[in-house]
């Protein structure tokens, strides 16, 4: 039984909307150098959550400034018409909301046509039967422990239940279970104990504005989250 939560391995993915955007070509290059695993990309419309982000034209320009993977989290509804272009940009993973469309299957059939991963993100009302008939179309779930929209926000606590939950539900196959807002070194051991591997970090990453700080901040997350799983490093 051991075997079906045979931990999926540890990511760091620091979110761009914590960074200067007025070099942004720059701060992907010193997170990529400092550590980072995946780069998370907050895409916001206004509409589905308060605020603007950007869109596949910020990201296409991004792209060649690292090869790590691109991990779009597309809060914007409707999604469908927008899979291409975020495809094209040089989005490697594309998560949508389950509530932001009414045909989730739909979505998913979608991403994965294009050859992308396919992510679908829980808000923390949203509970984990949300993903029940779709969990063999998925590669990742993205638990966000705050309510999208903005960075900066308290962690909510009830997210912890729901990574166990998800834990179980997803044994034994090959899905990340990811987890945005919130997480810093302060969290993160408590959040891979309860089941997650990918953890998103936007100012927990980004605070100090030197490559040196993120490399620090980004290896302190990290090694938190090694510890809780007994792989310290």
């Amino acid at each position: 039984m051991a075997s079906a939560f045979t931990p999926r391995p540890l990511v760091i993915a620091p979110s761009i909307l914590a960074s200067d955007f007025a070099k942004l070509g720059d701060e992907v290059r010193a997170v990529d150098e400092a550590g980072a695993d995946w780069i998370h990309l907050d895409v916001m419309d206004g509409h589905f959550v308060p605020n603007i982000s950007f869109g596949p034209d910020v990201i296409k320009a991004l792209r060649p400034h690292s090869k790590k993977i691109f991990d779009a989290h597309l809060m914007i509804a409707p999604a469908d018409p927008y899979l291409e272009a975020f495809a094209k940009a040089g989005c490697d993973h594309i998560t949508v909301h389950a509530e932001a469309g009414p045909h989730l299957h739909r979505s998913l059939q979608a991403i994965r046509a294009l050859g992308k991963k396919a992510g679908v993100s829980l808000n923390p009302g949203t509970p984990i039967s949300a993903i029940e008939y779709v969990i063999d179309m998925i590669d990742l779930v993205l638990v966000m422990s705050v309510n999208p929209g903005f960075g900066g926000q308290a962690f909510i606590p009830a997210a912890l239940g729901k990574l166990g939950d998800l834990r179980a539900m997803t044994a034994g196959r090959p899905i990340d279970i990811e987890v945005d807002g919130g997480v810093s070194s302060d969290i993160s051991g408590q959040l891979a104990a309860a089941g997650a591997n990918a953890f998103v970090a936007g100012s927990a990453v980004f605070k100090g504005g030197t490559a040196d700080a993120y490399k620090a901040n980004i290896s302190a997350i990290r090694n938190a989250a090694a510890l809780a799983r007994g792989e310290a490093v």
